[in-house]
C-alpha cells in the first residue's frame, strides 16, 4: 500500500494549490465557494496522479538510469505495471465523472489537462521549448479549474503571472537535466535542444518578466478596487526576494531538479511564501 501511495506522488499535490488561487485572489470565501474550490482541488489531484502514473510507466527504462528516479515504485519493480495502469484509469475516470457534477467547464478543463499530458508523455516532452511550455500551461489550467469550479472570473494578470512563473520553474528543472547530461547521465531525449547558456539566459528573462507582470497586477485598478488598497505593490518585495533565492539555488547550489521538494525543504523559501501570504492579509488593513 505504501508503494501504491508513492506511485500517486501525493507530495506533488502541492502544485494543485493553484486551483485555490482564484478563490484567494477574488477574496471569495463563502461556504459554498470554499467547498467547490477544495472539491476541484481534490479532483485535480486525482487527475494529476493518473498522469504521474502514466509518465512513470512510459519512462520506466529512462527512470532506471536516473540517479533519483530509479527508486520510483515502477522503476524499482515495487509495483507491477498492470496494477499501476488500473489505478491510473480509475483515478482519471473518477476525476472526470465527479468534476462534471461540479461544473461542466471544470470537467472540460480536467479532460484537457489529461489529454495534453498524454500527448506530452508520448510526444511533446521530446520537443525542446514546447515541453516546458506545456508544463507551464498545465498550471494555467489549474487556475481555470478553480475559476470554473467557483463560477467566478479570474484576473488576466494572474493567468499571465502563473504561466511566466511556471515557465521559470520549468527552465530551472530542465537545467538540472542539462547538468546531469554534462556528467554523462543523459536521461531525456530532448536534452540536446538545451544548453546551460540558453537556459540561464531564459531564466533571467523570465524572472524579469514575471516580476514586472506581478507589479503591474498589484497596481491595476481592478486589484486596487478588490483589495481596497493601493499599497499591495509592497508584496512584490517577497516575490523579488523569492525569485532571487530560487536563482541562487539554481545557479549557485545546482539543486533545482525538484521545485516541489524545494518548497518542502528550503526554510528561506518557506518564510518568503509565508510573508507573501501575510502581506495580502495585513497590507489591506494599513
Amino acid at each position: 500500500m505504501r508503494n501504491i501511495v508513492a506511485l500517486m506522488r501525493p507530495y506533488q499535490w502541492i502544485k494543485n494549490i493553484f486551483v485555490l488561487a482564484p478563490m484567494f485572489f477574488a477574496q471569495h470565501f463563502t461556504a459554498d465557494g470554499v467547498m467547490r474550490s477544495f472539491a476541484a482541488f481534490g479532483l485535480f489531484c486525482m487527475a494529476a496522479s493518473s498522469i504521474y502514473i502514466l509518465n512513470d510507466f512510459h519512462d520506466i527504462d529512462e527512470d532506471r538510469e536516473h540517479p533519483v528516479k530509479r527508486n520510483r515504485p515502477l522503476a524499482s519493480g515495487a509495483v507491477s505495471a498492470p496494477t499501476a495502469l488500473i489505478l491510473m484509469a480509475v483515478l482519471a475516470a473518477v476525476a472526470v465523472i465527479l468534476s462534471y457534477f461540479i461544473a461542466l467547464w471544470l470537467c472540460i478543463v480536467i479532460i484537457m489537462y489529461i489529454v495534453m499530458n498524454i500527448l506530452y508523455t508520448y510526444k511533446l516532452k521530446h520537443v525542446s521549448v514546447l515541453d516546458i511550455s506545456v508544463i507551464a500551461f498545465g498550471f494555467v489550467l489549474r487556475i481555470f479549474a478553480g475559476s470554473f469550479a467557483m463560477r467566478i472570473p479570474t484576473s488576466t494578470w494572474i493567468i499571465m503571472v502563473t504561466f511566466q512563473l511556471a515557465l521559470f520553474l520549468a527552465l530551472a528543472k530542465r537545467r538540472d537535466d542539462v547538468l546531469l547530461a554534462l556528467e554523462g547521465k543523459q536521461t531525456r531525449k530532448n536534452i540536446d535542444g538545451y544548453n546551460a547558456e540558453m537556459i540561464n539566459a531564459s531564466m533571467v528573462f523570465m524572472a524579469a518578466v514575471t516580476v514586472v507582470s506581478y507589479i503591474m497586477y498589484t497596481v491595476a485598478p481592478e486589484t486596487v478596487s478588490r483589495f481596497g488598497t493601493r499599497h499591495l505593490y509592497l508584496s512584490s518585495f517577497f516575490v523579488i526576494t523569492g525569485i532571487l533565492r530560487y536563482m541562487q539555488i539554481t545557479f549557485v547550489e545546482n539543486r533545482s531538479g525538484s521545485p516541489t521538494m524545494l518548497v518542502y525543504t528550503d526554510r528561506f523559501l518557506q518564510l518568503i511564501i509565508a510573508g507573501w501570504l501575510a502581506s495580502f492579509i495585513l497590507i489591506p488593513k494599513l
